[in-house]
């Protein structure tokens, strides 16, 4: 093995000492001083690493290995650093640093590759403080609006562009941070897989074929202010009750489908109470599915279940779509080159889907596209307990840097 496998799991532990919780977790929202100072870690590895380090308007940071010639496109390998609240300390982190650890050893063995070698770690990937996901990775495909950042705000009522400019960044400027097609030769990216595909066949390192496209709705119910007791049943306007049964509709829409699964992840129930019927509340949907066509027919038949049901109850409803990503497919080119890397690393050569979005998805509007999965313990994420085994990482940060050196 070419890598060094002591020197990336060290780095790995370090960063996720990075916001580390009391539970055992690591909480690293975006424009944070967990997330500066990771980023200060991770400028620490890229100047070890005699990387040209510089960040963006939207703050995704890069660091950047020359190639022999200067106007070849690059190949850009990254992820993210930011966390769910009490996340686990392998998501996205994992591959920011076998990026960094694929030029390391690249230094290390006296190599320079044709085209030039970036590493990324792109801005809020999670979207937990802003409820809108893949910002950084989403500026630099030029999808991010100015409009978006300050519209978006955090549980304490500010906005995307209020925290930049806390921050020293400039978010009329994110259009600086687009980057273009004829730039970018390829994007790859290692994470831990998040699912039991790979545990459950014994294989350490799987190659991702694709990625599910996602649609988040927040759908909104108005109804009326009731007293538990005195409001007869027929009479009132719960919009909770009407929320349970599109909740109840959404699941049984996904049991009948083989790729669909749908999540009521965020409720926001509003001036209600044991004793009191609340007039107001708040869901965001996560959908998912493989297939944009089929993505697109569930979203409208929720919408027609929602406004048949708010009509027989007599609640007001709004739907807003917070954020919307079609499926991609990972380039067969990129895949051919794992497989051969796979085999020479006597890996058997395992594809598989992600569900999870990731900012692959994002990239693949502007490059070609490649994804390596680490098997993921129990297949948890997101959990303080979310595990990854050092020999799992070393071997898929090994393929990967075999794959990079085969892009020649």
């Amino acid at each position: 093995m070419k890598i060094d496998s002591e020197r990336l799991w060290c780095n790995l532990m370090k960063l996720g000492k990075i916001g580390r919780t009391e539970q055992g977790g690591v909480t690293r929202l975006s424009f944070t001083k967990q997330e500066k100072d990771a980023k200060a870690y991770l400028m620490k590895l890229m100047n070890q690493t005699d990387l040209a380090i510089h960040e963006d308007a939207m703050g995704n940071l890069y660091g950047r290995k020359k190639g022999i010639y200067k106007n070849e496109p690059v190949v850009l390998i990254g992820s993210h650093i930011d966390t769910v609240i009490n996340g686990g300390i392998f998501d996205g982190a994992a591959g920011v640093l076998a990026g960094i650890e694929i030029v390391q050893t690249l230094k290390d063995q006296g190599i320079t590759t044709k085209y030039p070698i970036e590493i990324v770690a792109f801005t809020d990937e999670e979207g937990t403080r802003f409820s809108s996901g893949m910002l950084g990775s989403r500026a630099v495909v030029g999808d991010l609006t100015l409009q978006e950042l300050k519209q978006n705000s955090d549980h304490s009522g500010k906005t995307i562009a209020m925290v930049m400019k806390e921050n020293g960044y400039n978010e009329k400027l994110i259009k600086n941070a687009k980057r273009s097609a004829t730039e970018i030769k390829a994007y790859l990216e290692l994470h831990i897989e998040q699912g039991k595909v790979l545990e459950n066949e014994d294989i350490p390192v799987g190659i991702v074929s694709g990625i599910a496209g996602l649609t988040w709705l927040k759908v909104s119910l108005k109804g009326e202010f009731g007293h538990a007791g005195t409001t007869p049943m027929t009479l009132r306007k719960d919009p909770l009750a009407a929320m349970a049964k599109i909740i109840t509709y959404c699941e049984g829409v996904a049991l009948q489908q083989h790729h669909t699964v749908i999540t009521a992840g965020n409720i926001l129930v509003n001036h209600g109470g044991i004793n009191v019927i609340a007039n107001d509340v708040n869901v965001i949907f996560d959908i998912r599915d493989i297939s944009g066509e089929n993505l697109q027919r569930i979203e409208k038949l929720i919408r027609m279940y929602i406004d048949k049901i708010c009509v027989e109850r007599n609640i007001q409803y709004d739907i807003e779509i917070l954020e919307h990503h079609e499926p991609s497919l990972c380039s067969p080119y990129i895949n051919h080159n794992l497989e051969i890397a796979c085999n020479k690393l006597n890996i058997k050569p395992k594809h598989l889907m992600s569900g999870a979005a990731h900012d692959a998805m994002v990239m693949s509007k502007i490059a070609d596209i490649g994804m390596i999965f680490v098997r993921t313990k129990a297949g948890v994420s997101h959990h303080p307990s979310e595990w990854a085994s050092k020999e799992d990482i070393a071997l898929g940060t090994e393929l990967l840097y075999n794959t990079i050196l085969q892009l020649e």
